[in-house]
């Protein structure tokens, strides 16, 4: 399943679920098809999400960028490990761009 997370301030952000999800509940909303993050719970969410992203940097550290390492899908399958960071700038992005235009974002609609 994709989430699509969008907002009136910036193009969409679009997510397999399972990546969604997890940054979702980081920001500390329900892990659902459908939300909203309010112009006021903005900043909340960006400092959380940045908090993870330098918790999630700190405890995986890039040893050798040549080194490939797999995780399992919720499907089973295998797939490259991509950082949290990676996974949650666009996010954190379309979230400040919101914040600066005082527009909420929306996914699921």
């Amino acid at each position: 399943m994709l989430i699509v997370f969008k907002s009136k301030a910036a193009g969409d952000v679009m997510m397999f679920g399972d990546v969604a999800y997890a940054l979702m509940r980081i920001m500390g909303k329900p892990a659902e098809p459908r939300g909203i993050v309010t112009v006021e719970q903005l900043p909340a969410a960006i400092a959380s999400l940045k908090a993870a992203v330098a918790q999630d940097k700190a405890e995986n550290p890039v040893i050798d960028h040549d080194e490939r390492r797999f995780e399992k899908t919720p499907e089973g399958g295998k797939r490259e490990v991509v950082s949290l960071a990676r996974r949650a700038v666009p996010l954190i992005e379309l979230l400040e761009y919101s914040l600066r235009d005082g527009v909420p974002v929306v996914w699921g609609v």
